[in-house]
């Protein structure tokens, strides 16, 4: 696919850097976009079970944000363990024993709708933690990460406070956790444009086109970035063309990469040279979404 001439900046958007599945490349990808874009631009870490754009950045982290959500607590002198609040609950967070309710808040989702219903308002909502927020500065790239607690079971809750923190005078740049579940949907949900890194092996197909399947669900439009493109088979390349999906990037492996990642450096300091082919991805996304080129 043919790319734009760099400009100076890139018109602000949210593209989301997603992956069937991990050990792709998504994160070397999504760090070295930012580094490579020309103005100012937002970096958010939405893959918070293991967020780790961070140690190819160092930046400085101001003071933690904590994620909480609403779970139920019971005052059992008022229940009467009627059971309308654990036929209500789709996610069996609520079970009614003859003489006891119990709550199970790992599996809440939140929604409030047992509080609503309970006959003796024996139900009443509390903030639980489930995970924080920092904010820090490396150079014009401003990084938002979300980080989930050990012992939680859904990291939703965390992915979407940090997507509160989208600025849409930024270019955004999304780190969306692997894989096509839960966390990646509501890592790319509402973004302009998702690029897919995947790698030119059976594994890697096999979870693009998964990944392709969500995504034409979502109703998103997506390109797919080849990573370490000059190893395994053509399998990736054709399903690309049969289906048709724009290949907007190959990276060729490289072990210079590989060594760099391994002393806590990015992309562009094994490869500098691909700087400019970033700069030019992201200027042809941008003109996609602003009218230019189609």
């Amino acid at each position: 696919m043919k790319l734009s001439t760099p400009q100076t900046t890139v018109q602000p958007m949210k593209l989301a850097i997603a992956s069937g599945k991990g050990g792709t490349g998504k994160t070397t990808l999504a760090v070295a976009l930012a580094q490579a874009c020309l103005g100012p631009v937002h970096l958010l870490d939405c893959d918070v079970e293991e967020p780790n754009s961070h140690l190819f950045l160092t930046p400085h982290f101001g003071k933690k944000q904590a994620v909480t959500v609403a779970v139920p607590q019971i005052n059992e002198s008022l229940c009467n363990h009627c059971g309308q609040c654990a036929d209500f609950c789709q996610f069996n967070a609520i079970v009614a024993l003859p003489k006891q309710t119990m709550i199970f808040s790992e599996l809440c989702h939140s929604c409030g709708g047992c509080v609503q219903i309970c006959p003796t308002s024996a139900l009443t909502e509390t903030d639980k933690k489930v995970g924080t927020i920092e904010r820090g500065q490396c150079d014009h790239i401003t990084l938002i990460k979300g980080t989930m607690d050990v012992g939680q079971a859904m990291s939703p809750p965390v992915i979407r406070a940090v997507k509160k923190q989208f600025d849409p005078n930024y270019l955004t740049i999304v780190d969306c956790p692997p894989g096509t579940s839960c966390p990646m949907i509501t890592a790319v949900r509402d973004a302009d444009f998702v690029l897919l890194v995947t790698e030119p092996t059976p594994f890697g197909l096999h979870d693009l086109t998964l990944a392709v399947e969500t995504l034409r669900q979502l109703k998103l439009p997506f390109g797919v970035v080849l990573n370490r493109s000059d190893i395994g088979d053509q399998g990736v390349v054709n399903y690309c063309r049969q289906e048709p999906i724009p290949i907007m990037l190959q990276i060729p492996d490289d072990r210079e990469v590989a060594v760099a990642y391994s002393r806590g450096k990015g992309l562009l300091d094994a490869l500098p040279h691909l700087k400019p082919q970033l700069q030019r991805l992201l200027n042809t996304i941008s003109q996609r979404q602003h009218g230019g080129q189609r």
